[in-house]
């Protein structure tokens, strides 16, 4: 009997939540689709958008949790998806369809004038896009893993993140009926670049686009949103993880809006979460191979109720609770820290300087890694980059094709068994090393031909052998001083670089060992460089002799922020 009476008293719990689909027409006269989600009991209350390419249908849990806490949600299915009517075309109607969407909310009875967004990835640029509109009534926003500069989303030191890109552009594209894709692996090796989309079953017009336009260039002018962001009066919770490829440009955005924002109070009113996640395990406590323990799981869904309580419902209690505006994971120790700002004060840039016999090869080469700076003249590394063998993100196994790469961390040692693969380490550390910021390598290079590129991943090496990539970057070498206007290299001619590897924060215990790995490719996650400079129509590949010094007057180093 007790069981059936909760049984009853659950339903009726679920019953208090009422769902409407509605229509929302937009200034071209475009019908959106959205599922409205709503307690009966309360007749006016904040909203709470989220604006999806991927079904709206799929957040009716999401959207009673709101209704359940006192908000009205809307899950609204962007332009040409699912139930909306027009044509999809990745971010270009988002701006103005979110204006007016919101606007439209704004004049509806049970909207109390104050209207949130929230979600991630795609569902988190949206929330960017609308925002730059100045839609009236938008108070808060939620962006979760995303940008403000598209071409900051897909390219990173002029490669441009082609698995991500390719992959998603494939599923979001119209293809043939009855189309499939071709198998991937064959077609991240396709060249010319251009014809990637051929290779994979059919044309793609927007992948096209994207990677014909590899500099930022004016192409790109109407999804660089970076420069408007001060001009908002809006607070923002910046959630993200460091193995994220969008996680440059999410702290990024809170580092504009928080020093930036011309509009003081707005400045107090950013927070940003750094935790140890991919695009898909936010908030959980297992990345890829990595176990990161209980005190990495994060309930989303409780940091968004905070920050709308405190900005939509503007509650008493929420907002006497003060926040710490940055909130970071500390890989290693596993423990989350407090900062005012990020990078956090109190740590101190430290050069690691690479050394070696000129053997730097594979794991078990000579190359070391300290804190000390040759005094010496030092042999110089080179390494082969064979564009049909680019050097793989992650290492290829029966269960890990190649096209399955993945941006999380894995164990490196057998990549780094690879004769094109540059090894650094240190000494077992004797005390641990605590570092949180942005990390940076400053390398002197060569090649042999007119341009190459120079891979850099940043590893953890556990006493049992297991390399934990902590960090990565990747910078092609044309455009060493100038994403837009990129200058070939002439053979032989040693110039400097910086390859940024993003922002980190992590503890190499005591046994552990610091290491740098550095080859010419990370690919498919980037796309190979042809060493040709032939661009992205050219079919052309040449091998590349590179070559990394380390010497008075060329100190090749990492520069870590330390405690």
């Amino acid at each position: 009997m007790k069981h059936l009476l909760f049984l009853l008293l659950a339903a009726s719990a679920f019953a208090e939540v009422k769902t409407e689909t509605i229509t929302i027409a937009m200034r071209d006269g475009v019908k959106l689709t959205a599922d409205l989600y709503r307690d009966e009991a309360i007749n006016k209350a904040p909203v709470i958008l989220t604006r999806t390419p991927y079904d709206r249908t799929k957040q009716k849990g999401t959207g009673e949790k709101w209704a359940k806490a006192g908000y009205i949600f809307i899950a609204q299915d962007c332009r040409g998806k699912f139930g909306s009517a027009g044509d999809f075309a990745p971010y270009n109607n988002e701006g103005q369809d979110g204006f007016d969407t919101i606007e439209w909310i704004t004049r509806q009875p049970w909207c109390s004038d104050r209207v949130g967004m929230m979600g991630g990835s795609y569902v988190g640029a949206v929330q960017w896009q609308a925002a730059v509109e100045h839609p009236p009534g938008l108070a808060a926003i939620a962006p979760q893993a995303t940008w403000s500069s598209f071409y900051r989303n897909l390219y990173l030191g002029g490669s441009v993140r082609l698995a991500l890109i390719a992959g998603w552009i494939a599923g979001n594209s119209p293809k043939p009926e009855g189309a499939k894709p071709n198998d991937f692996d064959e077609a991240f090796l396709r060249l010319p670049l251009s014809e990637v989309d051929s290779a994979i079953g059919w044309d793609m017009p927007w992948l096209d686009a994207f990677l014909t336009h590899p500099e930022p260039d004016g192409f790109w002018t109407r999804l660089d949103l970076t420069p408007r962001l001060p001009e908002l009066q809006l607070p923002a919770l910046h959630v993200v993880g460091y193995y994220d490829f969008f996680s440059r440009e999410s702290v990024d955005n809170f580092i504009a809006m928080q020093k930036q924002a011309r509009d003081a109070k707005t400045r107090q009113q950013q927070r940003l979460i750094l935790g140890p996640w991919d695009h898909g395990s936010v908030g959980k406590t297992k990345t890829a191979e990595v176990e990161f323990g209980p005190e990495a799981a994060v309930d989303t869904f409780a940091l968004q109720l905070d920050w709308f309580d405190r900005h939509l419902k503007q509650d008493a209690v929420s907002l006497s609770k003060p926040f710490p505006p940055v909130r970071y994971f500390s890989m290693g120790d596993n423990i989350w820290r407090d900062a005012q700002t990020w990078p956090p004060e109190g740590f101190q840039a430290t050069s690691f300087y690479l050394h070696s016999a000129g053997k730097a090869n594979t794991r078990r080469g000579d190359g070391r890694l300290t804190r000390e700076a040759p005094t010496s003249d030092q042999p110089t590394d080179s390494f082969r980059a064979d564009p049909a063998k680019p050097t793989p993100s992650s290492s290829v196994t029966e269960t890990r094709p190649l096209k399955a790469a993945v941006w999380g961390p894995v164990d490196q040692s057998t990549t780094e068994d690879r004769e094109d693969v540059l090894v650094y380490t240190s000494e077992p550390m004797t005390a641990p090393l605590t570092f949180a910021g942005n990390a940076e390598a400053k390398l002197h290079v060569s090649t042999d031909t007119p341009d190459a590129d120079w891979a850099v991943k940043l590893i953890d090496v556990h006493p049992d052998g297991f390399a934990q990539n902590i960090a990565r970057g990747i910078l092609r070498g044309r455009y060493r001083n100038s994403l837009l206007k990129p200058e070939l290299m002439q053979p032989g001619q040693v110039y400097e670089i910086t390859v940024d590897l993003g922002p980190v924060a992590a503890t190499i215990a005591k046994g552990h060992q610091l290491r740098v790995d550095i080859s010419g490719a990370d690919f498919p996650l980037y796309d190979r460089n042809s060493n040709t400079a032939e661009g992205i129509r050219g079919a052309k590949t040449a091998i590349a002799t590179e070559q990394v010094h380390h010497k008075p007057g060329a100190l090749s180093r990492l520069i870590l922020p330390v405690q």
